[in-house]
């Protein structure tokens, strides 16, 4: 093995230790004081690893080592280090972390990379705090949209309040940082957050695509009334309509969507929110993706239908705000190429699995080829303060990035 695991497992344990919750869970929600805390200390260890850093105007944190051919597309690596409210200490972290030791490993080893090499942690890949996540990978490609910065937490703080809490004046201007040609390749470590590696006891896998995500907002609006003196046949319950679509989407899903198709409501916000008034508005979450994007889009005009049915029948009002939309995305084959070559001289024999959880790889791919490697966690589980991988499993990933990026750099 080249890459350092003593040095490697201590930055994990390190940064677990900011924003803990529980004995292994991590809140660190975009933008946060404890975000900032983990920016300052990942700050450091980048600089030691001989990187040159700088948190830009989104509030991504870019640490950049000169190759020696300056005129060369350059090679990204990276993830995030945000987190879910209630989350574990590898998503996201493990990739971050992960490329950071590939840099200081070349480092280590007097390597003076070909090609520069940039290692970034994007800011706000979750979305949990304002409900569209993907910020900082998005403001280096140009996909920001009207209204980013007046998004509001659950708190009613902006994202703006928030940039400028963290220390960050957002600065839209920069936007594109990068464009088509100017990224050889993204690589992106990180956990599977899914339980086929565990199936077939791999420790590693290569991904071949990331299955496309949308995610919509969907308001219900009744009357409220009091709940002992309303006759049920006379009540415009706006939270049995969204009890309703949650129901048959599920359904839907289930019954009509590939192998691949997964259908989520995961935020659900109830006003008046008492337990003695017949909910007047409801507005929830729903989260549908799929590798086959004609699948989804005939689920997505089905569920528009159970929508406004049950709208209908429940004599309630009710509005769709698209938060997110994209479509799968697919892995280069030469990046696939080498890693596969390069699993083959480790002796992993790491097998091909696509992505259903959406990276911030997907958005890179807009503008440059990518390539992701997955690690194992038990049981798949993740967005969950039992999210676990086996350091030894981490490593063998790192190392893997190792290669393949030496690969790269050096072409």
């Amino acid at each position: 093995m080249q890459i350092n695991r003593n040095r490697f497992e201590e930055h994990i344990n390190t940064l677990a230790k900011i924003g803990k919750i529980g004995e292994t869970g991590v809140c660190r929600l975009a933008h946060s004081k404890e975000d900032r805390e983990a920016v300052d200390v990942v700050k450091i260890w980048m600089e030691e690893a001989g990187l040159e850093t700088r948190i830009d105007g989104f509030g991504n944190l870019v640490g950049r080592i000169e190759g020696q051919d300056k005129e060369k597309p350059i090679l990204m690596l990276g993830s995030h280090i945000d987190s879910q409210p209630y989350g574990g200490r590898f998503d996201g972290t493990a990739g971050a972390l992960g490329a950071i030791e590939v840099v200081h490993t070349l480092k280590d080893n007097d390597i003076v990379p070909n090609r520069t090499i940039e290692v970034i942690c994007f800011s706000d890949e979750e979305g949990s705090r304002f409900n569209k996540g993907v910020f900082g990978v998005r403001g280096i490609i140009g996909q920001l949209e009207e209204g980013e910065l007046e998004r509001k937490d659950k708190n009613g703080m902006t994202r703006l309040e928030a940039l400028r809490e963290f220390g960050v004046e957002p600065d839209f201007s920069q936007s594109p940082v990068y464009e088509s040609g100017d990224i050889e390749a993204f690589l992106e470590l990180h956990i599977e957050q899914g339980p086929v590696l565990e199936s077939q006891d791999k420790p590693v896998g290569i991904v071949s695509a990331i299955s496309g995500p949308i995610w919509l907002t969907v308001t219900l609006e009744g009357f409220a009334g009091h709940a002992g003196s309303v006759p049920m046949n006379l009540r415009q319950d706006a939270f049995l309509g969204a009890a309703t679509i949650t129901k048959e989407f599920n359904e839907l899903v289930r019954n009509e969507g590939t192998p691949n198709t997964v259908g989520t409501v995961g935020s659900v916000q109830t006003f008046p929110n008492s337990r003695n008034i017949i909910p007047e508005k409801v507005e929830f979450t729903i989260d549908l993706r799929d590798i086959d994007l004609d699948a989804r889009t005939r689920l997505e005009k089905k569920l528009y239908q159970i929508i406004e049915d049950t709208s209908k029948t429940l004599n309630l009002e009710y509005s769709i705000s698209e938060d997110t939309r994209s479509d799968p995305r697919y892995c280069a084959d030469w990046i696939k190429d080498i890693m596969k070559e390069e699993d083959e001289k480790l002796g992993y024999e790491s097998p091909t699995l696509m992505s259903g959880p959406f990276h911030d790889a997907l958005f890179m791919s807009y503008i440059s080829d990518y390539g992701m490697i997955f690690v194992r966690c038990e049981k798949g589980i993740s967005h969950n303060p039992l999210e676990y991988a086996e350091m030894e499993d981490l490593q063998k990933g790192v190392e893997l990035l190792y290669q393949t990026a030496v690969k790269i750099a050096q072409s």
